[in-house]
């Protein structure tokens, strides 16, 4: 009995739990499934059906329900399941002492450079044009611009504005950066600050957001910016809704200032049903599907990062709550 009952205290010795929380049940679904696989002494559990919240040190989360995290006492770190973490760090229910953790995957980064250059060749090959011909049987041959012929310039140039500068660039883009802090990208031409940004945009026929979501970045596609494009250039967005002024987006399409836009996110996501984005001819609409996260190469830095918690080892990809990122 007493052998026992001693492997009974180990085995809850090396007890591990992770709560994960998100509005999909299929996405936390996954997740759980990912990370079990890969460690089967973990015990995954899907709020709100949890149990013994005490327990809880560690959270997987996205877009959380305003009070979540007040449930659970004893929390030190919450990952987000992808690379934005506004949402999270935002949230009021949030202690200032739990770590925020983010996302950065290399098949993710990937995905997201892929999608740009698809919309990208989408505008400069008239692709969308030709399917709106198609509704009209309208057979209407249009000329085109090759790569080389095309400046491009990336608004925020981290861990995925970087990847989609280099892909760009292979292809024969002619490529420009910017972002708040300096960056280096080999032969891409880089700029950086507020003091840099007016001649930055001077280089961009098309403009291609990917800026994280910040205080600084809320509304930073405006008016102002999009008058100071070369006149006809064209919008991608796939950074954060919030960062675009609706508004503003279509009277400089209808001026004549911007040629069109693409765009993945929005501020409300569904976009309503009445929003004049859905109507608008030279907006074409994506439903935030520019890149998802992969929970099966994910988990293992999940574990990874829950292993650290527990022995005081520095986490990965933790997120200055200051900087919004």
């Amino acid at each position: 009995m007493c052998r026992d009952f001693s492997i009974f205290l180990e085995k809850r010795e090396m007890f591990k739990k992770i709560v994960i929380a998100c509005p999909s049940r299929r996405t936390a679904e996954k997740w759980a499934a990912a990370i079990t696989e890969n460690d089967q002494e973990f015990e995954v559990e899907i709020y709100p059906e949890d149990t013994a919240r005490e327990k809880t040190e560690f959270m997987l989360s996205f877009l959380p329900d305003p009070e979540v995290f007040k449930h659970y006492p004893n929390l030190k770190v919450v990952g987000s399941l992808g690379a934005g973490v506004r949402s999270i760090i935002d949230n009021p229910s949030l202690p200032k002492s739990v770590t925020v953790t983010k996302v950065v995957q290399k098949e993710h980064q990937k995905d997201m450079a892929e999608f740009v250059l698809g919309l990208i060749l989408s505008h400069t090959r008239r692709l969308f044009l030709y399917t709106q011909y198609k509704a009209d049987k309208m057979w209407k041959p249009r000329s085109y611009q090759s790569a080389f012929e095309v400046k491009v310039g990336i608004m925020g140039i981290g861990a995925i504005g970087s990847v989609i500068a280099q892909l760009l660039d292979k292809v024969g883009f002619q490529v420009t950066g910017w972002s708040r802090s300096k960056k280096e990208l080999g032969a891409i031409r880089t700029f950086y600050g507020e003091e840099q940004r007016d001649v930055f945009l001077k280089t961009a026929d098309i403009l291609v957001c990917v800026l994280p979501l910040t205080d600084q970045t809320i509304g930073i596609l405006n008016r102002d910016v999009f008058e100071k494009l070369p006149h006809g250039a064209f919008i991608i967005n796939v950074g954060r809704g919030k960062e675009l002024v609706d508004e503003d987006l279509i009277a400089c399409i209808d001026e004549g200032q911007l040629s069109g836009a693409a765009l993945d996110v929005f501020h409300r996501e569904p976009l309503p049903q009445d929003h004049p984005f859905w109507h608008h001819e030279k907006i074409m609409i994506t439903p935030h599907t520019a890149g998802d996260t992969h929970p099966e190469k994910a988990a293992l830095e999940v574990i990874a990062n829950y292993k650290a918690m527990k022995t005081g080892q520095p986490l990965s990809h933790t997120v200055d709550r200051a900087k919004g990122y």
